[in-house]
């Protein structure tokens, strides 16, 4: 599965994409995992709430959105407009 990192999410991360290998159902569950990986992924998804998520280029409001399957995730900050 490809995961993307996007603005301030790829800065505390440090990379904008990796391919990883998960057993996750869940995006909570990833994202626990992917927490697992070092401080500077915790200190990423620290607060949920400033974090979006796609699931195979789609929008999802729901952390446990199932992502069997899923070919790629992408995390990335609200966006905003002015």
């Amino acid at each position: 599965m490809q995961v993307y990192y996007f603005s301030w999410v790829r800065e505390k991360v440090g990379t904008g994409q990796e391919e990883i290998q998960t057993n996750s159902n869940t995006v909570k569950d990833l994202i626990d995992e992917l927490s697992l990986k070092g401080e500077n992924y915790t200190l990423a998804f620290s607060n949920l709430e400033h974090i979006k998520v796609a699931v195979d280029q789609v929008f999802v409001s729901d952390f446990n959105h199932p992502i069997k399957n899923a070919k790629e995730i992408a995390f990335f900050p609200p966006v905003t407009g002015g």
